[in-house]
């Protein structure tokens, strides 16, 4: 398995020009849902759930295991239709054009294992049709900024797993899209691994901003990359309590999360999660 060893200690310069298909959208795209809910046959999922996402904001889901919070995330981007209420993704409401307007990472980074990391981070352009020489060309702008410059021709199985979770979000940013939905996308990194892909996140978000829901058990993290975290209660999920995060996106993970206003916060999503739970 080959290492990187040079992880970006920031994300400046992360953004390419205006005019990639892999740069910031000209204008951000705000989530507003109004009473949803959800069920499977008898079996209810979300109730009567608001939440709203303004442009470039980021909001964390967090929750107990099982409560809802990935079915929500694949409602909101348009790979299911809500039971009951209503979700506008940019003002539009259709399933198509929701998915229109976002780009999902699940949990795991589903890599095909054939390919190049090149061509497993072009995909998204592949998928529209654009030349296997321009897509390679589009996603490899971004190959050195992420951190894996010399690494376009390795296979993901010679690759570490933060190298493939920065690969799965580069095909997934390079995809040009104003809405970033993003299931656990760290779950499976140890936790050294997992703190630094966090802050390299933070930075990158801050230098390319996009509408983000991400998704995370991990109540440090979705504070630290958030700049609001609602809280779900246990299955059917509905909303607890809506926290904002006292410094979003800080350059420095450590300072930042051991800063007592942040500990604070913390220790009240955590209450929160309790309460939810029961």
């Amino acid at each position: 398995m080959r290492q990187d060893t040079k992880m970006p200690a920031n994300a400046s310069g992360f953004a390419t020009a205006g005019t990639s298909p892999a740069g910031p959208p000209a204008t951000g795209v705000g989530i507003s849902i109004r009473g949803l809910g959800h069920r499977y046959g008898e079996l209810r999922t979300i109730e009567r759930l608001d939440l709203d996402l303004p442009a470039h904001g980021v909001l964390g889901l967090v929750g107990p295991s099982g409560c809802g919070k990935s079915t929500l995330l694949e409602l909101i981007v348009g790979l299911q239709e809500p039971s009951t209420g209503r979700i506008e993704v940019g003002e539009e409401s259709d399933r198509r054009a929701r998915l229109a307007h976002c780009a999902f990472m699940p949990q795991r980074d589903l890599l095909l294992p054939w390919l190049a990391a090149i061509d497993n981070a072009a995909l998204a352009l592949r998928n529209r049709g654009v030349r296997r020489r321009d897509a390679r060309a589009e996603a490899g702008l971004l190959f050195e900024r992420f951190g894996l410059a010399g690494f376009e021709q390795a296979k993901p199985a010679e690759l570490s797993g933060g190298m493939r979770q920065r690969i799965a979000f580069l095909r997934t940013l390079v995809a040009g899209k104003p809405i970033l939905a993003l299931d656990e996308p760290f779950a499976s990194l140890d936790a050294i691994t997992r703190a630094e892909m966090q802050e390299w996140l933070a930075g990158a978000l801050s230098a390319d901003p996009r509408s983000v829901v991400l998704v995370t058990h991990d109540v440090e993290e979705a504070l630290y990359l958030c700049d609001r975290v609602a809280v779900l209660s246990a299955r059917p999920a509905r909303l607890i309590e809506e926290l904002q995060a006292p410094a979003p996106r800080a350059p420095d993970r450590d300072e930042a999360v051991t800063d007592p206003q942040f500990v604070a916060v913390r220790e009240r999503a955590l209450r929160a999660l309790h309460r939810g739970s029961q």
